[in-house]
């Protein structure tokens, strides 16, 4: 257990922080529309359902390229192509801060170049979560993956909790070199993963057997208790890349995903706008929308854990979800900014402490190409609520006047993500899979308290 324990560690302060970073910068990036609406969405005119419209197409374009960019990443390796999809997402993402000069320039209304710039960053970003996650996967036995993922997956509401009061303060900007506050907020937020993609072709490592950083028996105990754990799954079914794809398991993981994001996705656009409504300032906004995300930071590196030490995945999904889903529908009856923060707060514990424990479930059955692209496939399909939720949420806003209506839709997406996780089959035993060195499982809590 000495050299299990010593070799996690090694890995775990090697890797973690580092990937926590580039999503940080990644989802900034992807959500900082939110922010950006409260200046831009009257600057060009948009209204609730252009801006959800815009905001969601992102998730179409992701759709598409998704897996072909993950198997793409299977045969290039993670460090060329996370530095590649970063630096092309950065440049778009700069991009946005010039959606004026652009429709003047090319004689069309604004929404149009706002669409056409989030279809282009959803292609650039296609494959870098289901990359790493894949990453992951290579680097960390079964036994330990809900908490790295939860950990990775921090990056999320920690995004928010650092990124929407930076956002609020940036959009203070307004008028400097005669650009306004949403713009700067935009080209300032995108430097970082310009700077990063060189970094990561630097810094990261493909896989343990060219972890040179790694001592010889550390890498040496990685390599074969990784080979052990495949061997362990494909002898119980190998599949194809395409088997992987249309495998019905895969499917409902998709399913479930789907509805974990839209309450994600639908909430976070639109929080910022909800929140300026209590009659705050963009600073005060800022401030106030973090505080789900602050509980989500606890939940995902909490809830993770605990489903490792229990290895228990399936009512870990479907409690976390229930909690997103009644939380979202509590805050839709509520008037009082108190107590509707306080409903949103206890839906960001159930939003975020799903997420880790559901890339658990595809980890257990597939490995090689078929899990790069079984997991491209479940991200690509469940990100269509990326679209969905954001959508929805305009739409409905334009129509009743109010987003009461909407957050009700959201809680409805939960409630069908909970349903799905309580009918599919998940095998635990997949992941208890003894070490070729020592002959024992591995268990959730039993090495390195990370």
């Amino acid at each position: 257990m000495e050299l299990e324990n010593r070799t996690i560690r090694h890995v775990m302060i090697r890797l973690v922080p580092f990937l926590i970073l580039c999503y940080f910068v990644a989802y900034l990036d992807r959500v900082n529309v939110g922010f950006a609406a409260l200046q831009m969405n009257k600057a060009l005119a948009f209204s609730a359902s252009q801006f959800g419209f815009g905001a969601g197409i992102f998730f179409i374009a992701y759709f598409f390229f998704e897996v072909p960019s993950n198997l793409l990443l299977e045969r290039f390796g993670a460090r060329r192509w996370i530095a590649r999809i970063m630096f092309t997402w950065g440049i778009l993402a700069a991009a946005m801060a010039y959606i004026p000069q652009i429709s003047r320039s090319m004689g069309v209304s604004p929404a149009y170049v706002f669409y056409g710039l989030r279809v282009l960053l959803g292609v650039a970003e296609a494959g870098f979560f289901p990359g790493i996650i894949f990453l992951l996967t290579l680097w960390f036995p079964a036994a330990y993956r809900g908490r790295v993922v939860g950990y990775f997956m921090a990056a999320i509401p920690l995004s928010t909790v650092i990124g929407a009061p930076i956002s609020g303060a940036l959009l203070q900007m307004d008028g400097i070199a005669g650009m306004q506050g949403w713009q700067w907020m935009y080209l300032i937020e995108a430097m970082p993963a310009l700077l990063l993609a060189f970094v990561v072709f630097f810094y990261l490592t493909d896989k343990p057997a060219d972890a040179h950083w790694l001592p010889a028996d550390e890498r040496e105990w990685l390599v074969a208790r990784q080979a052990h754990e495949r061997a362990h799954r494909e002898s119980v079914h190998s599949f194809s890349v395409k088997e992987a794809i249309l495998n019905r398991r895969v499917l409902a993981i998709a399913l479930i995903y789907f509805g974990a994001n839209a309450t994600n996705y639908g909430l976070s656009f639109f929080l910022p706008q909800i929140v300026k409504a209590f009659g705050l300032t963009n600073v005060q906004t800022g401030f106030v929308t973090s505080l789900p995300y602050i509980v989500g930071v606890i939940s995902m590196v909490l809830w993770g854990r605990h489903s490792d030490r229990k290895l228990e995945r399936r009512w870990h999904v479907a409690i976390a979800l229930l909690v997103a889903a009644g939380g979202i529908a509590a805050s839709a009856g509520l008037d009082n900014p108190v107590m509707k923060m306080i409903a949103l707060s206890i839906a960001g514990f159930g939003i975020f402490g799903c997420l880790p424990v559901i890339w658990t479930l595809p980890a257990s059955f597939l490995s090689g190409a078929a899990a790069a692209g079984g997991i491209a496939a479940i991200n690509s399909l469940g990100n269509l609520a990326g679209f969905f939720g954001p959508y929805a949420m305009g739409w409905i806003k334009d129509s009743t006047g109010s987003f009461g209506a909407g957050l009700l839709c959201l809680s409805g997406a939960g409630l069908v993500g909970v349903a799905a996780v309580l009918l599919l089959h998940h095998d635990t035993a997949l992941e208890k899979v003894s070490s070729p060195q020592d002959g024992r499982a591995a268990e959730g809590g039993s090495a390195m308290s990370p």
